[in-house]
């Protein structure tokens, strides 16, 4: 579904990111895999299929990072990615009342202000060259019914999804598309924290009875990033097993 684009994926280290460039090597994209943590990310890009793919150290919350990054992959592929994945994310769970004014902070400069950093600065390359592209944001289900203890990450993937139609409006002229994809509980390393009479729980009110794995968020992912969804922009994706 990716024949010859240059896809550039956040938060790559492991999870649903790691899922994500797996699908879309695998669809033929060259893929430029981002984390924080660099060894994670390296171990990504020596698992994907096909050639041309690389790693890159990233803060997103941080502008030069993202600046420098950004500067890099222009240089070694010669053109800006025309795909491009918000899946950097991360969680400080805490009940509202206890929670740490750093914790919600941190949160938020990673999954929103992270999100906008990395889609700005594409835009404007893109805008600049004159060329069309795919924006796949990462949300989550809870961002829409939010959830005991992540009033922190809830709120700030609330945010990711209305920036994402909001982007939708403003860069369809330039025939920018982006889209959210809302996952509900998948199996991955943020989960894996989750104490396992927990997961029951959660599980007991999935209508599917079971998280999804981070495959299945994927499959949704590239088929965003992919022409096959070239008249959608501006949605959002539950994929939630009906929760």
């Amino acid at each position: 579904m990716l024949p010859g684009k240059l896809a550039f994926v956040t938060g790559a280290g492991g999870g649903i990111g790691r899922a994500i460039c797996r699908m879309m090597a695998r669809e033929g994209a060259t893929v430029v895999a981002t984390d924080l943590n660099i060894k994670n990310v390296q171990t990504t890009v020596e698992e994907l299929t096909g050639e041309g793919h690389k790693s890159y150290q990233l803060d997103v919350s941080d502008v030069e990072s993202v600046s420098s990054v950004f500067k890099q992959v222009f240089k070694d592929y010669s053109a800006p990615p025309t795909v491009v994945v918000n899946a950097a994310g991360i969680t400080r769970d805490n009940f509202m009342l206890k929670m740490s004014l750093q914790d919600f902070e941190n949160v938020f400069n990673v999954n929103v202000k992270g999100t906008f950093l990395v889609t700005q600065t594409i835009c404007k390359a893109l805008v600049e060259k004159n060329l069309s592209g795919s924006i796949v944001n990462i949300g989550s289900i809870v961002a829409q019914r939010g959830n005991k203890g992540q009033c922190n990450y809830s709120a700030s993937k609330a945010a990711v999804e209305v920036f994402s139609k909001t982007v939708a409006l403003e860069m369809a002229r330039h025939n920018i598309r982006c889209n959210t994809v809302l996952p509900g509980f998948t199996v991955s390393p943020m989960t894996d924290m989750i104490p396992e009479n927990i997961k029951e729980i959660f599980k007991a009110a999935i209508p599917m009875n079971r998280f999804a794995e981070a495959e299945e968020i994927a499959e949704v992912v590239t088929f965003l990033a992919s022409e096959k969804s070239s008249y959608i922009t501006g949605t959002s994706i539950p994929v939630s097993g009906g929760y």
